[in-house]
C-alpha cells in the first residue's frame, strides 16, 4: 500500500518530527511505502508532490493544527488523528488501515 501522510503538532518541534519517524517506521515494517509532509516551526519539509498524492491508497492527517495545503487531498481517502495517535501508536493505526482498505 502506497501511503502519505501530513504531520503537525502546536509547537511544531519534537512531536511533529517524533510522529513522522514512527509513521514511517511502522508503515515500512509492514512493508508499506510512506512519504511524510511536516509542517513545523521551521516551515513544510518533504513536501507531498502532485504525483505522490495521486499514487498514495490514503492520506494520513496526524496534526493538531489547522495545515495548509489541504486542498490537494480531495477526492481522496483521508484518516485524520491527533499526532499523539501516530508517536503512541502508529503500529495500531496502520493495521487500522489495513483492515479499513
Amino acid at each position: 500500500m502506497k501511503l502519505v501522510a501530513v504531520v503537525a503538532c502546536t509547537s511544531g518541534i519534537a512531536h511533529t518530527y517524533i510522529a513522522r519517524e514512527k509513521l514511517i517506521n511502522a508503515a515500512e515494517k509492514r512493508g508499506h511505502s510512506i512519504k511524510v509532509e511536516t509542517q513545523g516551526t521551521i516551515g513544510v519539509e518533504g513536501k507531498l508532490t502532485k504525483k505522490d498524492i495521486e499514487e498514495a491508497d490514503l492520506v494520513i492527517m496526524a496534526t493538531d493544527i489547522q495545515t495548509t495545503g489541504n486542498e490537494r487531498f480531495e477526492g481522496k481517502r483521508k484518516i485524520k488523528v491527533a499526532t499523539n495517535i501516530a508517536v503512541k501508536a502508529a503500529g495500531q493505526l496502520i493495521e487500522k488501515i489495513e483492515k479499513e482498505i
